[in-house]
């Protein structure tokens, strides 16, 4: 894929290759006003920029970052937040790009947080140096932000709240959350959304035997996938599992059933239904005044989330604390001493 180098372009390469260049022409951020204009005028540019600046460890680039995030706030709020997960193999990347390319043909600005597994080494992306979803990235309309996950659990970045809304205020009405699709991430990303769509394939049997049933409970939408050629028959027999199985669960959302749809991004059938479906959802929601709701007790459990996360940064950046809880490790698995015992002590210093 040919890299574009102008002022619009979101290409994975172009925007990490930009970085080093954005701070070190401007390291005192004395643009900061221009870098806010910008944010809001819709320049991927600078969006892209501003994103840099919330993710990054430095206390200056922090600092500056935030201070253009509080703005901006009352320019967020007007979209609508997507998350995707889905099981090894359901095709995710593939899904977004076709429903994010039919989102921007009809004139919505989509942008695409798309998380990535980070290195257990250097705590960078994995797949950020892979051209994913390109004809999505060439859109006029579409912002793609990879981001590494840095430790976060379900791989999840802590500052992916804050990317979502540094968006918004860019003037992107629609938000899709791609997540890793394991564990307890899903969880995370539904604290984040509105709408919870879950992607899965046909075998709805044999596929929720490694499936935990928390993780149905949390969607607002199905779609079974690849429903094309030969499998057609199949997912059609899927559905009706999934829907049935829906049915007995608990909704993810008050007064509302979640729908199981065929898909097929090949052939790019059933992408308007679902789009549809979403905004459905919205139009009950606000009816029936949960979606602010929700948006407000999201927000709270973002802000003692971060509370939790600040304390044990504190913590460990204490003088002697990593040392310390270095030799309590050492007693409690040489078994000279319980948990309970080395809390009291760690604690008690």
């Amino acid at each position: 894929m040919h890299v574009m180098r102008g002022i619009e372009s979101t290409h994975d390469g172009f925007v990490a290759s930009s970085r080093k260049r954005f701070v070190k022409k401007d390291p005192s951020h004395k643009n900061l006003d221009v870098l806010q204009q910008e944010i809001e005028n819709g320049s991927r540019l600078y969006l892209a920029r501003g994103i840099t600046l919330l993710e990054s460890t430095k206390p200056s680039d922090k600092k500056v970052g935030q201070e253009v995030l509080t703005n901006l706030l009352p320019k967020t709020g007007n979209c609508i937040r997507i998350g995707i997960t889905g099981v090894p193999g359901a095709g995710k990347s593939t899904f977004i790009e076709a429903f994010g390319l039919m989102l921007a043909e009809m004139g919505h600005k989509v942008a695409v947080l798309a998380i990535d597994p980070s290195s257990t080494l250097t705590g960078g992306s994995i797949l950020g140096d892979k051209t994913r979803m390109e004809e999505l990235a060439r859109h006029k309309n579409a912002f793609i932000r990879p981001s590494p996950s840095a430790g976060t659990l379900g791989g999840v970045h802590k500052k992916s709240r804050e990317t979502m809304l540094l968006c918004e205020a860019a003037g992107y009405d629609v938000i899709l959350i791609e997540t890793v699709g394991v564990g307890q991430g899903e969880t995370i990303v539904r604290g984040m959304v509105d709408y919870f769509l879950l992607l899965v394939l046909t075998g709805a049997g044999d596929e929720l035997q490694g499936m935990k049933k928390g993780i149905m409970e949390l969607t607002d939408g199905v779609v079974v996938h690849k429903n094309d050629g030969a499998n057609k028959p199949l997912v059609k027999k899927t559905v009706r599992e999934y829907t049935r199985i829906m049915h007995m669960l608990q909704p993810a959302s008050p007064e509302w059933t979640s729908r199981v749809q065929p898909v097929s991004s090949i052939e790019k059938t059933g992408l308007e239904a679902v789009w549809e479906t979403v905004l459905e959802f919205e139009k009950e929601m606000k009816e029936k005044n949960h979606w602010d709701t929700r948006r407000q007790h999201q927000t709270r459990d973002w802000f003692h989330s971060m509370i939790r996360d600040h304390l044990i940064d504190s913590f460990f950046s204490e003088s002697g604390r990593k040392t310390q809880v270095k030799a309590l490790e050492e007693e409690l698995l040489d078994g000279h001493l319980t948990v309970t015992g080395a809390i009291d002590r760690l604690f008690s210093s």
